[in-house]
């Protein structure tokens, strides 16, 4: 009997299941993971645009940080992490019953701060206005995912904007919170809350969204 080569040995031995190679014309399986998810709000357009002229003023100055792109402005409600795929079908509809029975929420975007004692990390922008009611919008998104088994970041919650963050290399310039005191554009009615997917190296992308209440 002719003894197989390498190769016939290994077309014998078949390949492991699901394993996607370099030139195999078959499609990998199904992801296992949604990817990494948060809850937020976006501010409306008129806040943006007076944020960024704000920014615009100090964009160049030396120590200033990576800057966020204005279309990935929000304020984060909750973090959700790296969600799986079969999480996300008790996920969605524990969602939008948590966002419809939170009181209207109207908020400011207000001076600057950092996070970070000794270097700074994150320069972010604050969050006036009904905060006690955003946070409670905020509770009630976290238990509603712990509910629906999604775990959430058990930080607290701390309202705020990020504007950009410094990188390991260079001098952060922490004054750049004092240059941007100040209101930053009108208060605005929170409408919606949106669910984001944080893809590595790219914008976030929208998944879906929930009407809130909102003052008229």
């Amino acid at each position: 009997m002719p003894r197989r080569g390498a190769r016939g040995r290994a077309a014998a031995a078949g390949r492991r299941p699901g394993r996607h190679r370099p030139g195999d014309q078959r499609p990998p399986g199904p992801r296992l993971s949604v990817g990494r998810l948060f809850l937020g709000v976006a501010p409306p357009a008129a806040a943006v645009a007076a944020l960024v002229a704000a920014v615009d003023r100090v964009r160049d100055d030396p120590g200033a940080p990576r800057w966020s792109a204005p279309t990935d402005l929000h304020v984060t409600l909750a973090f959700l992490g790296d969600v799986p795929r079969a999480g996300l079908s008790g996920l969605l509809p524990a969602l939008g019953p948590a966002v419809a029975g939170s009181p209207p929420v109207t908020l400011q975007l207000t001076g600057a701060g950092r996070f970070g004692s000794r270097r700074p990390r994150v320069l972010w922008a604050g969050v006036g206005g009904d905060v006690d009611a955003l946070t409670v919008l905020a509770d009630r998104l976290a238990a509603a995912a712990r509910h629906a088994g999604v775990p959430v970041d058990e930080r607290p919650f701390r309202p705020h904007l990020t504007l950009g963050r410094w990188p390991g290399a260079g001098t952060p310039d922490a004054a750049l919170v004092d240059r941007l005191a100040g209101d930053h554009g009108p208060a605005w009615p929170v409408t919606e809350v949106v669910l984001w997917r944080s893809p590595p190296g790219r914008p976030y992308e929208r998944v879906t969204g929930w009407p809130s209440p909102h003052q008229a």
